[in-house]
C-alpha cells in the first residue's frame, strides 16, 4: 500500500482543474487569433501559464480558475504580479527577438465553471 499525506486527492484534483482551465484558455486565444509561444513556463523567477503573441502584441497571460469573475480579478496579488513580470523580463531577455519592435502586455484569463473563459486584455500596468 502507498503512502500519501493526507490532502494528495485534494492536489491532485486542483493540478487537474488547473490543466484544464490553462487548456480552456490556450483554447480561448487561439481562437481569437493569438499563436501560443509557450505554456506552463518555468523559470527560476517563477511560472507563466501562457505566452501569447498576435501581430506586434506579445501578451503575458496569467490564468485562474474561479468561481466568478470577481473572485479572478481578485486571486492576482501584487506580489504574484512582480513575479510574472519577473520571469516574463527573463523570457524577453533569452528571446530578444519578442523584444523589440513588439508591444507587451499582462492579460488575465478567468475560467469559471460552465461558462466561458472571460480574458481580460492588460489586465495590469508594468510600473516602469
Amino acid at each position: 500500500m502507498r503512502n500519501s499525506a493526507p490532502g494528495d486527492g485534494s492536489r491532485r484534483r486542483a493540478e487537474a482543474f488547473g490543466l484544464r482551465a490553462e487548456r480552456a484558455a490556450a483554447w480561448l486565444l487561439r481562437a481569437k487569433g493569438w499563436r501560443i509561444l509557450a505554456r506552463r513556463l518555468k523559470t527560476p523567477l517563477g511560472e507563466i501559464d501562457i505566452v501569447a503573441r498576435r501581430g506586434r502584441t506579445v501578451a503575458f497571460v496569467e490564468v485562474k480558475a474561479r468561481p466568478d469573475l470577481s473572485a479572478g480579478m481578485l486571486a492576482l496579488q501584487p506580489r504574484q504580479r512582480e513575479r510574472l513580470q519577473r520571469a516574463a523580463i527573463l523570457f524577453l531577455a533569452q528571446r530578444p527577438r519578442y523584444a523589440q519592435g513588439h508591444d507587451l502586455r499582462f492579460d488575465l484569463v478567468v475560467v469559471r465553471p460552465w461558462r466561458w473563459p472571460v480574458h481580460i486584455a492588460d489586465a495590469w500596468q508594468v510600473d516602469r
